[in-house]
């Protein structure tokens, strides 16, 4: 199921040059930029990405030692594409969509065995003579998991369905139709830096619901949109993307492992076939594609394995699904842009990063959107990013550039890592710019209230932030006592509602009306607190109180008990009110 078995082209080279993944050939006739090429007696796969004098320059995407001077190449006639069919739910792909499967704790090329053995079940949805168009769909093919793909008229075809396969198990290569004198099998190629068509993007704020209540409450991100999620090491970027991964609102996940360690992502393969969907009861696995170019794979398979998962998130978008793609890590792949230009001598701009590299970036993430497919349906593609500067810089030019493009920005911080403070999301550095659409559509779905307590919280922790400061200097006795009711409700918001544990059966995930049940818990208690404050009742005697309820709530209610919360806020309120002087009101 490789992206590379096309038939050879006439006008073969010979290798005149190779520097790590760069080769240089001559003799290439009638070649284009981004053409596939054979390399050498073992026909190592790369991509030609610059023509000159009739030198083409080629990226290999295999280990290049025992390649040398003399050596021929071949042009294979196609661009770099997936083959895009039911093969794909549940599996392991590296960066060219070629299976691996796990060996202990590491992931390696599977066997010779191909995936196009196995049959599928197909139920047409069409009859002979029907006319169809561009994205009608042909029938649809039953997965081992919930997810049922649909066979759709590729782009630019239409006319009269001339045969339809009966219903039945068919192999992936198998034709399942011919619609207008063209054959549509159950897989199809597609090339990977070409994005899919469709009829128009859509505006709309319907949030992507990732569970947790950081993300959902202060910065979401809508269906289509993208977001980026830079963070130093062991700030806890993975586990966070393995969070929204296991437990977002998405029909697919497609989750790209990008130069991280093969180790950790043959972890998150086996953790993903062990855990039970919410959604439906079964396996994760199964509505999962997972695409890894460990850090011990070839470098310039890993520059492709971005398009590829894109491609694949796209094909699922076209079938009308809501599809994340979950990209660890962009650093390591503009790492590999900048291996390659450095070797191809390109002229370095800021760090040896190529001068191209925004522009890259914004490609990339220019390809999410919530669009009107070219059937007629709603489908999206959210793309999460994660960004790994080196040191914690974020003023490096990946960070800086990606948050140029990005609708959201999870920023990860260092001391609230430190302080074992999960997920370790930054209050003061990260930002969402569908917040406002998001809010609009909370409206509309009945929760008015929703901007409002967003702002209230953002506004109230940074207040406390400021306030902590001051009473580092002068001492927290120093402060005003509504001054210090500022600081107390605002480490509750921090550990009653923004804190969530990713091991816990009932914390790590947190549905929107648990975490507005939360959030108007605390606010509530801001309230009252300051209202204590106002009839006479001392700082010191409110700050005694036992919070235990309030800052356990998340951890002792289930993912969906708002009621729950609500008992606990209501026990909170009135131990606050019992400290009122007898026959006062708050």
């Amino acid at each position: 199921m490789s992206g590379t078995e096309v038939v050879a082209a006439p006008g073969s080279g010979r290798v005149v040059r190779v520097s790590g993944p760069l080769v240089e050939v001559e003799g290439l006739s009638g070649v284009a930029m981004a053409e596939l090429v054979a390399l050498g007696p073992q026909r190592l796969p790369g991509e030609i990405v610059s023509i000159a004098e009739g030198i083409a320059t080629v990226q290999a995407y295999e280990y290049t030692g025992g390649l040398g001077p003399g050596d021929g190449a071949d042009p294979l006639g196609a661009p770099l594409s997936a083959v895009l069919g039911p093969s794909l739910l549940g599996g392991a792909f590296d960066g060219l969509l070629r299976p691996l499967r796990e060996a202990g704790r590491w992931l390696t090329p599977a066997s010779s065995t191909s995936v196009a053995e196995r049959t599928w079940q197909f139920e047409p949805c069409v009859r002979e003579g029907d006319e169809v168009a561009a994205g009608a769909g042909l029938g649809t093919v039953r997965t081992d998991g919930p997810v049922a793909l649909r066979i759709l008229v590729p782009a630019g075809v239409q006319g009269r369905v001339e045969r339809i396969a009966d219903p039945g198990h068919h192999e992936e290569a198998a034709v399942l139709a011919v619609v207008g004198g063209t054959e549509v099998r159950m897989a199809q190629r597609w090339p990977v830096r070409v994005p899919r068509p469709h009829r128009g993007r859509l505006d709309g704020g319907q949030p992507l619901v990732t569970g947790q209540r950081v993300l959902d409450l202060l910065y979401p991100i809508a269906l289509g949109s993208s977001a980026a999620v830079p963070g130093g090491f062991g700030t806890g970027k993975t586990v966070l993307l393995q969070q929204v991964a296991k437990w977002c609102t998405a029909d697919v996940i497609v989750y790209v492992g990008c130069g991280e360690r093969g180790n950790e992502m043959a972890d998150v393969v086996a953790e993903l076939g062990e855990l039970v969907d919410p959604r439906t009861g079964g396996r994760l696995i199964q509505r999962t594609v997972v695409v890894a170019n460990t850090s011990n794979m070839p470098m310039m398979a890993r520059e492709a394995s971005v398009y590829t998962g894109m491609t694949v998130a796209e094909y699922f978008r076209d079938m009308g699904l809501h599809a994340v793609l979950i990209a660890d890590s962009t650093s390591r792949w503009a790492e590999a842009l900048r291996e390659f230009a450095s070797r191809s001598g390109a002229l370095p701009a800021e760090e040896g990063y190529p001068a191209s590299l925004g522009s890259s970036l914004a490609a990339f993430y220019e390809r999410a959107g919530h669009v009107r497919t070219l059937g007629g349906e709603l489908g999206s593609v959210t793309v999460i990013g994660a960004v790994s500067p080196p040191g914690g810089d974020v003023t490096e030019p990946v960070t800086a550039n990606t948050e140029r493009f990005v609708r959201s920005l999870w920023s990860l911080d260092r001391d609230l890592a430190y302080a074992r403070h999960y997920p370790a999301v930054s209050w003061t550095s990260s930002f969402s710019r569908d917040a406002p659409t998001v809010g609009a559509w909370h409206a509309a779905q009945g929760d008015p209230e929703w901007a409002n307590r967003r702002g209230r919280v953002l506004a109230l922790v940074a207040d406390a932030d400021r306030l902590s400061a001051l009473a580092d200097l002068v001492g927290v006795g120093s402060l005003p006592g509504s001054e210090r009711m500022v600081l107390l409700t605002g480490r509750l918001v921090r550990e009653a509602v923004l804190q969530q544990s990713a091991l816990s059966a009932h914390d790590a995930v947190s549905t929107p009306e648990k975490g507005a049940a939360l959030v108007d818990a605390v606010l509530a208690v801001h309230d009252r607190c300051r209202a204590l404050v106002d009839h006479g009742v001392l700082a010191s005697v409110i700050e005694e109180v036992d919070w235990g309820p309030l800052v356990r709530a998340r951890d002792e209610t289930a993912p969906g008990d708002a009621a729950g919360v609500d008992e606990r806020r209501a026990a909170v309120l009135a131990t606050l009110d019992a400290l009122l002087p007898a026959g006062r009101a708050p």
